[in-house]
């Protein structure tokens, strides 16, 4: 029988593309951390030839053009990707979905792995294009209180890393309050 499991609970899934882009990904163990590394590498390269960070519509275009890329060999990689960032030149925020067949999509908010089934209802209801950052925690805290009342493994915590126009940070998240069923 394959289910979820937790191979270890300090794991970051994310990874720093430039000064403004962060990318989120799941999918097979080697799979995502080789392609994760790849982009990472790719996209650090392209800042340094250029002296410019792409902006996150430019290194989504890129991501996608590689999982499409990979699709078409013969190891293809097995990542579905959540990609943010904070345009440096237009101050606008963008969030992008890639799947493992090179699929991408705008969307203006997300969840992937277990957690979708659990968190995008919230993230439905709840959700508004002008919310600031207090409100976004609020619904964060919602929905980690979801998690820890109906995912089937013990819920080991969230890492919580905010993009604004000054940069990537990574922000005190205390989720250690206990929940109860409702």
């Amino acid at each position: 029988m394959r289910g979820a499991t937790i191979l270890k609970a300090s794991d970051d899934k994310t990874r720093e593309l430039n000064k403004h882009t962060v990318m989120a990904f799941s999918g097979e163990a080697g799979d995502t951390v080789q392609f994760a590394e790849y982009i990472q590498a790719n996209i650090q390269l392209y800042s340094m030839r250029n002296d410019t960070d792409l902006g996150p519509p430019a290194v989504a275009s890129f991501v996608r053009g590689e999982l499409a890329r990979s699709l078409r060999s013969r190891h293809p990689y097995t990542v579905n990707l959540l990609l943010g960032g904070m345009d440096p030149i237009t101050k606008q925020p963008h969030l992008y979905w890639l799947d493992y067949l090179a699929s991408m999509i705008p969307v203006p908010y997300a969840a992937h792995g277990y957690a979708q089934y659990y968190c995008l209802s919230i993230l439905d209801k709840h959700h508004n294009p002008n919310i600031d950052f207090e409100q976004g925690l609020k619904i964060l805290r919602m929905c980690t209180d979801e998690l820890k009342r109906r995912l089937p493994i013990d819920f080991k915590g969230m890492l919580v890393k905010v993009i604004d126009k000054d940069g990537i940070r990574e922000v005190d998240y205390d989720d250690s309050k206990q929940v109860y069923s409702a």
